[in-house]
């Protein structure tokens, strides 16, 4: 079997989703064959959803959606790929929660309705009686050994949590006291789901970042892979979508958003929004979409450790004074990779999102301080240099440069 750092390769390189299938699938069946993992039983619940999610999975091509039913998990239960409906799909369900009780996975896709207990998203019948999303899923959540929680309204209440939220739209960890697996997007890529079912089966739970998000797909910020990244280095920006040049103008969200979609792609991985001409909306984020909204304006004033930081303010300073490239890695390293932690205000009101812990706070912040001390010291020396310069030369040097040609121009 791979080890977990060999699988986190596979997961991670930009070429790893050409071959997942031809080295992952076949591991997998000698291990469920040997005994030595198996198959979970998985209950899909789709709560408030357009279902983007399951058709994702459906687009699914390494693994593709039949080897994923088939040779990897135990789908019992998903109104959208049930042989039977009523009361006998239903039984299905109830039988795999109480006899797997502690073993079965639980998927839930779209948002948990709490207004007036839920009654705004019922999903079955039992005993003539409409259940809703919400009282399943506290029934359900407690007996099972993982919640996995697909697309960013299951994650954190999306679209359907947009202001001014009427049905009380939830993110799942915000319902329930158990663990959740966050795997959000809107939808979440097919790879980022089976990446995570895989994981789960041979390792057990990955690791996760302050939101639940596991890092082996979140980890890093889409401005830091996108292809685009060196237009905005060179100060490149396109003026409308579909333009040449960088996104960030015309609203790209990619500094503040942490996925992997640059190199992960759509469409059997040959295209993303961005590399079409469309700038990130930030769909994966908390507070999406509020927070991601006007799409295409650019950032606001940023949040960051050092205070608010504002963009066309710090821009024109930067060209002033000739300092483009050092102003694109300070808005990167001291923002890009923060600004995702402490969210903008959206276009309405927003409850703010839940802390990072401490731990990784301090980890930032000390991060955050040795880089602003590397700039600061970089500028002393680069304007030491200046000055140094501009010094007009003493008569005694005038004499030794004379006759000393040689070294004059080793200097």
């Amino acid at each position: 079997m791979l080890t977990r750092r060999e699988f986190l390769k596979l997961c991670t390189t930009a070429l790893a989703t050409a071959t997942l299938t031809d080295r992952l699938m076949p591991i997998m069946s000698q291990g469920f064959a040997a005994g030595k993992i198996s198959k979970p039983p998985v209950i899909w619940l789709e709560l408030g959803s357009c279902t983007g999610n399951s058709i994702a999975l459906d687009n699914a091509v390494n693994p593709n959606l039949n080897q994923i039913l088939t040779d990897m998990v135990d789908m019992r239960y998903n109104w959208l790929l049930n042989v039977v409906q009523g009361s006998e799909v239903v039984k299905v369900l109830q039988d795999t929660a109480e006899k797997e009780a502690g073993n079965f996975w639980l998927v839930v896709e779209g948002s948990v309705m709490t207004a007036d207990n839920g009654r705004y998203n019922h999903i079955y019948m039992r005993d003539n009686q409409l259940v809703t999303g919400l009282t399943a899923l506290q029934e359900l959540a407690p007996k099972a050994k993982h919640i996995i929680a697909v697309g960013t309204c299951a994650c954190f209440g999306g679209p359907s949590a947009a202001y001014p939220n009427p049905a009380g739209a939830k993110g799942v960890w915000e319902v329930i006291k158990q663990p959740v697996i966050n795997v959000p997007g809107c939808p979440a890529n097919p790879d980022w789901m089976t990446g995570i079912f895989s994981h789960l089966i041979m390792y057990g739970l990955p690791e996760l970042d302050g939101y639940n998000r596991p890092k082996m797909f979140f980890g890093q910020t889409i401005h830091d892979l996108c292809q685009r990244r060196q237009q905005f280095e060179d100060g490149i920006f396109a003026s409308f979508p579909g333009e040449s040049g960088c996104l960030y103008k015309v609203g790209c969200k990619g500094p503040v958003t942490h996925a992997d979609c640059p190199k992960r792609q759509w469409n059997h991985y040959v295209n993303w929004p961005v590399r079409a001409g469309a700038p990130c909306i930030g769909c994966v984020n908390p507070g999406f979409p509020d927070s991601s909204m006007p799409f295409y304006n650019h950032l606001p004033d940023l949040a960051t450790p050092l205070g608010m930081l504002n963009i066309k303010k710090f821009g024109a300073a930067a060209a002033g004074l000739g300092a483009a490239a050092v102003g694109a890695h300070l808005i990167t390293g001291v923002v890009g990779k923060r600004v995702g932690k402490h969210w903008l205000d959206g276009t309405n009101p927003n409850e703010p999102d839940p802390p990072e812990n401490l731990e990784q706070l301090k980890q930032e912040l000390d991060d955050l301080i040795r880089q602003q001390n590397a700039l600061i010291s970089e500028s002393q020396a680069l304007e030491q240099v200046r000055i140094k310069r501009r010094l007009p030369k003493t008569f005694r040097q005038k004499v030794v440069d004379f006759f000393r040609p040689g070294q004059k121009h080793r200097r």
